[in-house]
């Protein structure tokens, strides 16, 4: 069994997907969809513009989810369709990629979401109040314990579940600066403050959540062509209703990509394709379950290869 996995912030580089765009017509179609229901150019940002503009929350979820679906329009262009999967899951953003890959989403009403998403949770908390930290080297109950300490008041939250050794604590800075203390006095190998511009996927993005509520109430929501495994539950649903709730859930909720992981495996799979930009999600795999292979699907080379694999 295969899985479809869809990648998060941190994957964007200038100049991802353009060999797709270039090789093949219906990706080049997926960035002229995004271009449109976004009003601007965000593939000329993507292919050739400034790493710190496109880092900008708001631009890369939208060109993330972007190249995403390239890859995948490529890859149904070499006859492999989503039901070459039995499974989808995405990274947090890689989530909404993973629903308009399965159908549950149109890409318009994906971009557009995904830019409603970055803003919201850009403007949910001002610069510099609050901070995210990766804890290297202990394990989640761990680190929720610690960041449970670190609190004093303030929100202090174990955020991103990655895999067995890397977990991502969020909230005030105060407090994730203590929280990072604390782990290094519990042997963390490391503690290191990340460089990202908002506290995600912790109680300080509820502003935001209530944005997507309201947001994600005005699309349509199919249900997805093969199961998709939520960030917030890590099991698989296909119930549209679900899915949605779920969306706005994933805002201030944890991202639990290492039980995600392992229930695809209890379910059978034995392979997962990292579609888009980057490695980081087959790198987590690896170090969660050595026993699932996994294959990066973001170039052309990639796609063809891919494809003669089945």
């Amino acid at each position: 069994m295969r899985a479809f996995i869809f990648p998060g912030q941190g994957a964007q580089t200038i100049g991802m997907g353009k060999d797709l765009a270039e090789a093949y017509p219906a990706a080049r179609d997926v960035f002229d969809r995004v271009d449109d229901a976004l009003g601007e150019k965000l593939s000329d940002l993507i292919w050739e513009g400034d790493a710190d503009t496109l880092t900008l929350t708001q631009n890369a979820q939208p060109a993330l989810m972007a190249t995403s679906l390239a890859a995948m329009a490529a890859l149904e262009a070499e006859g492999v369709t989503i039901d070459a999967a039995s499974f989808v899951a995405g990274h947090s953003l890689g989530e909404y990629s993973a629903l308009a890959a399965a159908g549950a989403l149109s890409i318009e009403d994906t971009a557009r979401l995904l830019r409603t998403r970055g803003q919201a949770m850009q403007e949910a908390v001002p610069v510099g109040v609050g901070a995210m930290a990766a804890v290297l080297g202990l394990g989640f109950d761990a680190v929720q314990d610690i960041a449970h300490k670190a609190a004093q008041g303030d929100v202090c939250q174990a955020a991103n579940d990655n895999d067995p050794g890397q977990v991502v604590v969020s909230g005030h800075k105060a407090a994730v600066e203590r929280a990072a203390d604390l782990a290094k006095e519990a042997g963390a190998k490391r503690a290191v403050m990340l460089p990202v511009s908002a506290p995600f996927h912790c109680a300080l993005m509820e502003p935001a959540a209530r944005v997507m509520a309201d947001a994600l109430s005005h699309v349509d929501f199919e249900e997805p062509k093969v199961p998709v495994v939520s960030n917030v539950r890590a099991s698989a649903c296909s119930d549209p209703a679900t899915l949605l709730s779920l969306l706005v859930e994933q805002v201030t909720g944890a991202v639990r990509w290492r039980e995600s992981v392992a229930y695809m495996a209890g379910q059978g799979v034995t392979e997962m394709w990292e579609i888009g930009a980057g490695k980081a999600l087959s790198g987590m795999v690896r170090r969660i379950d050595r026993s699932v292979e996994t294959r990066a699907v973001g170039t052309a080379d990639d796609v063809k290869a891919a494809a003669g694999s089945l």
